[in-house]
């Protein structure tokens, strides 16, 4: 698993990215309670990959990586508090392939987040 300044994790899993919400990005915003979702079907690390509103920050997060879009998290639309969840299966936010394997491996092997 790999880590972004931002606030993101990233694992890897075949030719599968999946970018969710860290300890670090939990922290740094807060208790979530709203979630937009982009949609487009492929991300730059220009796009605006989610727009949360948070107790701590109102914030639009960049895309982690550039690729092509699988899959949505649609869930965390309705469920926003999911971001908060220590748990991979419901803070992860969207699935990507045709990922640069340099730019993933040039991401933080840790979260950042000061304990």
């Amino acid at each position: 698993m790999k880590f972004t300044d931002t606030g993101f994790w990233i694992s890897k899993e075949g030719n599968e990215y999946t970018i969710g919400l860290s300890e670090k990005g939990q922290d740094d915003l807060g208790e979530v309670g709203f979630v937009s979702l982009a949609t487009e079907e492929a991300l730059t690390t220009e796009s605006v990959l989610l727009s949360v509103e948070a107790a701590k920050a109102v914030s639009s997060l960049p895309a982690p990586l550039a690729g092509n879009v699988v899959r949505y998290n649609m869930e965390l639309e309705d469920n926003p508090e999911y971001l908060n969840s220590p748990e991979a299966t419901k803070n992860w936010i969207a699935v990507l392939t045709d990922v640069n394997e340099a730019e993933y491996h040039a991401l933080n092997d840790e979260s950042g987040l000061a304990e």
